[in-house]
């Protein structure tokens, strides 16, 4: 009956799941303004939005369709900012335990930047690196990487 949509929607709002097309659009959004704004302090606003919504599993065909991980592994190869750097690790470190995020890290150099963040003088941004790295290094990503 209608008690137990409105209990639903309400426990949806709650648990801050936005609504499927809603929740792309507003991920849409972020990613619009991260490349058009010039504004670093912008960008790292953006930057921890984007990371923050990597802990849910459920964004991440969204996250595959907008090319979030590629900009996440961009910004790690092209920026200096350290607070970019940090956010931009966190995000691939919270999306790396999906298989297909996986592939997709390992083919696009995702251990080489992970290891070029192991640098970093941000604590932050070491443990990140380290745990992508566990989860990108394990023995069954060895043998896909040479696709």
């Amino acid at each position: 009956g209608d008690m137990t949509f409105a209990s639903r929607s309400q426990l949806e709002k709650k648990s801050g799941r936005v609504g499927g097309s809603s929740r792309f659009e507003y991920l849409q959004a972020l990613v619009t303004e991260f490349q058009d704004t010039h504004k670093k302090e912008y960008k790292v606003q953006v930057l921890a939005n984007l990371a923050n919504f990597a802990y849910d599993p459920i964004n991440y065909e969204w996250f595959r369709q907008l090319n979030i991980l590629d900009l996440f592994l961009d910004v790690i190869a092209e920026e200096s900012d350290e607070k970019m750097i940090e956010f931009a690790i966190g995000g691939v470190c919270n999306c790396c335990l999906d298989k297909l995020n996986k592939e997709l890290l390992l083919k696009n150099d995702g251990v080489e930047l992970a290891v070029k963040c192991l640098s970093s003088s941000s604590e932050e941004t070491v443990l990140s690196a380290i745990t992508s790295l566990m989860f990108l290094t394990t023995p069954q990503s060895k043998q896909g990487t040479h696709t």
